[in-house]
């Protein structure tokens, strides 16, 4: 028998970061793993960070995670992606050493005080008064606490599917969950089924690199996390290729032999990751898709070809692989395979990421219907400070929809619900302006430095930056020196010389003038660092737009401050719609403007809530 303040059931990326939230703030927590050597295990692409998933990982890093080190630590390749767009939707993504990355975060969990890592298999919940007070392992260990975070990833229940070939296992092999299926059940939980998949990977010294697209990092590219200086690794291309009509013809001959089509695979999958196969079917006027080899690690010869995912039988497989340009002679080191695995029906959560059902029990990663290591990691932090929380009868920390990637993540989840593996994208957000990932400090250090997570290192250096962005602030208020030189540079932009001079905000505010022009000139602003000074050029440029999103964001706060009753009866309230009734009575929420986002709630019905609200708050009066 074992006792402990909370478990952590699951080892990947949401439950490390969910042990560390547990155990950093000086809870004593265990770690459950199926197996010690799937610790923070890529699965899937060798990568971290990406369109919106990098502005989580960011999130991550300021309220204290340890995703955005492991990163920085672990890189083969960084880069910047959407640089031709809008700031807004610039996003870091770095190609990963799998193995490096497995092993450094196993390092730092084992070297956390208070935490306790052992291998074995959950299969049972124990409860106590309507609260979580257990688990018991299917070798018999009982293991007390009074909270545990679920993170078990495509583990439970879950089947490899390669053409007519199948096996009850987990990811890469490693075995599978049996058993906490039917204890979720047994707690009244809904368990859904979903689906994903993985390409193949091919030996290295079996490709002709010669015939491929490369593609490089970025040179002094911002780190993912606040407290790595700067990026000193040899970076490693990466390769780009495609796939042609023969292979879309290989594919069409064979798509009677896919499970996926033929109804042997019965999980959802991923929308926005489709396999090539459901490509080729879905976007028949598409002459071709793009691939992306990605190396595995610095000493592996395993290359990992993203956009081919599959779960044809082997030998298509291998006749697809050797009909694209630049792999004719490619080796398989691992065959694609779908997965299919249960999750839950994540609005059988509260927004703090705990079961409405059973006290104790908290919910992260892709058991809640999401995709993706960073949409996981992001969850794993939040229930794990929410756990934390709860032990010590502290309020839940709940991150709002204007104030992080976090906050829509959840939010979404939890309020509207998915019926397939949900991706974070930069389009779910509506403030997406304001929550850029350059700005993930300002906005979130405070929040994890009260949650305890900041350490005084981080908080000290958060500060100073602050306080040189005041600086920088004031300084572009005062006159640039008319000089010959920022004549010439008026000039060379095809600009009229002001007459009236011009200050160094004003010169930002132009289109195609930037920190770099200034600098070139004058050494007002050489002091400060790069990222500093890139906040403040964002923050300039964008100023009129960010005011507006504000503006916004103040109106919307109303609504969510306007909290509904948890015993409220909604089908009690005359005037709202039958399904507005049943809709609100599942999702339970916690104020009228998450009422307002769940689907199939309309604005009439949140306007009976707002005279609801009055009614019961002029009578308590």
């Amino acid at each position: 028998m074992f006792k402990y303040d909370a478990v952590v059931v699951g080892s990947g990326h949401a439950g490390c970061e969910a042990a560390l939230a547990l155990a950093r703030l000086g809870n004593s927590t265990l770690l459950l793993t199926l197996n010690l050597d799937s610790i923070a295990f890529m699965a899937c692409n060798p990568s971290i960070g990406g369109t919106a998933k990098g502005h989580l990982v960011r999130e991550i890093d300021a309220l204290g995670g340890e995703m955005g080190l492991n990163a920085d630590e672990t890189l083969l390749q960084i880069k910047m992606l959407n640089i031709g767009k809008g700031p807004a939707v610039h996003s870091l993504r770095a190609q990963s050493d799998k193995n490096e990355y497995h092993q450094r975060m196993k390092r730092v969990l084992e070297n956390t005080p208070n935490l306790t890592i052992l291998q074995g298999e959950a299969v049972e919940i124990l409860t106590q008064n309507g609260k979580l007070s257990g688990i018991k392992t299917a070798m018999g260990d009982e293991i007390f606490c009074r909270a545990c975070v679920f993170a078990t990833g495509v583990y439970l229940d879950s089947r490899i599917i390669i053409g007519e070939y199948t096996k009850q296992s987990g990811p890469a092999g490693f075995q599978n969950a049996h058993g906490l299926t039917n204890a979720l059940i047994d707690l009244g939980l809904e368990i859904r089924r979903f689906k994903t998949g993985t390409p193949p990977r091919i030996d290295k010294r079996t490709v002709d690199f010669n015939l491929l697209e490369p593609q490089y990092g970025d040179d002094g590219c911002t780190p993912f996390s606040f407290m790595t200086d700067f990026i000193d690794v040899v970076q490693m291309p990466c390769y780009i290729t495609y796939t042609n009509k023969k292979t879309h013809e290989i594919i069409r001959n064979n798509i009677h032999r896919s499970p996926l089509f033929g109804g042997v695979i019965k999980g959802v999958g991923p929308r926005y990751c489709p396999s090539i196969e459901d490509k080729v079917m879905r976007f028949s006027d598409k002459e071709r898709h793009q691939l992306f080899l990605e190396p595995e690690g610095r000493y592996s010869g395993e290359i990992y070809v993203q956009g081919l995912s599959s779960s044809l039988p082997i030998e298509v497989q291998r006749e697809i692989l050797n009909s694209i340009e630049g792999l004719k002679h490619a080796s398989i080191m691992r065959y694609a395979y779908a997965i299919e695995y249960d999750c839950i029906n994540p609005l059988e959560l509260t927004p703090s990421l705990q079961a409405k059902k059973i006290e104790g029990a908290f919910f992260a990663g892709q058991i809640n219907g999401s995709s993706g290591y960073e949409e996981a990691a992001a969850q794993g932090i939040i229930a794990g400070i929410n756990a934390s929380n709860y032990l010590n009868n502290k309020e839940p920390l709940i991150l709002k929809r204007n104030e992080a990637y976090i906050g829509v993540l959840i939010d979404d989840l939890v309020t509207k619900g998915t019926n397939e593996p949900y991706r974070m994208m930069t389009a779910r957000a509506e403030y997406r302006l304001r929550l850029r990932q350059d700005n993930a400090d300002w906005r979130l250090t405070e929040t994890g430095r009260k949650a305890g997570l900041v350490s005084d290192a981080r908080y000290e250096r958060y500060l100073k930056k602050e306080e040189h962005l005041e600086e920088i602030k004031k300084k572009i208020l005062k006159n640039a020196p008319m000089t010959e030189g920022l004549k010439e540079l008026f000039a060379k932009r095809g600009e009229n010389v002001p007459l009236n001079g011009i200050t160094f905000k004003e010169l930002l505010k132009r289109t195609d003038l930037t920190f770099n022009d200034i600098n070139a000139l004058f050494d007002d602003f050489t002091i400060y660092k790069k990222d500093e000074l890139e906040a403040i050029q964002v923050l300039t440029k964008y100023e009129g737009y960010i005011d507006k999103q504000n503006a916004l964001i103040a109106q919307a706060a109303k609504l969510e401050e306007k909290k509904l009753p948890e015993n409220i009866v909604y089908n009690d309230i005359s005037g709202l719609r039958l399904e507005a009734r049943q809709k609100l009575d599942k999702v339970k929420p916690l104020t009228i403007g998450q009422a307002s986002r769940i689907s199939g709630v309309s604005p009439a019905d949140i306007a009976v809530l707002i005279v609801y609200l009055q009614t019961i708050n002029k009578n308590c009066n």
